[in-house]
């Protein structure tokens, strides 16, 4: 009996339980998608809406923050705090339900830059917030909003 023309057909047998526990893993990882997809759009929608919403509460604060504290890029600054202010009102309600789910990413992403590159100073810890949130968002950008949104549920009706 030759050992080398033997080895290949034990190799596989000998590789099929790992390989099934490991296609088990990836099919119960990849049921999860749609309940991450989910968390990501609660998580980042939840805090520019939070944002928003102050915002609205002291529009004078606002529009005193937007002339003194923001350096925002080519806009008028009543026009860029209401861009950021309206952005961050109605772009997370649409994630949230994930109602052109990308769109609303990329509209928050936008946001999330702005307010980066507007601050003369921002802190580290501040700056990593920012940083997760961008990737949650590239997160959506990429694969959707997931099954559990009105994107899904209109594409499932008109297919």
């Amino acid at each position: 009996m030759n050992i080398i023309a033997t080895t290949p057909t034990l190799a596989p047998r000998a590789l099929r339980g790992p390989i099934a526990l490991a296609r088990a893993a990836i099919g119960a990882l990849e049921q999860l998608q749609p309940l991450a997809l989910l968390a990501a759009r609660l998580f980042v929608a939840q805090v520019f809406f939070a944002s928003g919403l102050t915002k609205l509460r002291d529009w004078e604060t606002t529009l005193a923050l937007f002339e003194n504290e923001y350096a925002v890029p080519l806009l008028p600054t009543a026009l860029a705090a209401v861009m950021g202010t309206a952005g961050e009102i109605v772009l997370p309600v649409l994630l949230v339900l994930g109602l052109a789910g990308r769109l609303a990413a990329a509209g928050l992403s936008v946001v999330n830059i702005v307010a980066v590159i507007s601050l003369a100073e921002i802190a580290q810890s501040a700056l990593t917030q920012h940083q997760l949130w961008g990737v949650l968002l590239a997160l959506v950008l990429l694969w959707g909003p997931g099954r559990w949104s009105v994107d899904a549920w209109l594409s499932r009706r008109w297919a």
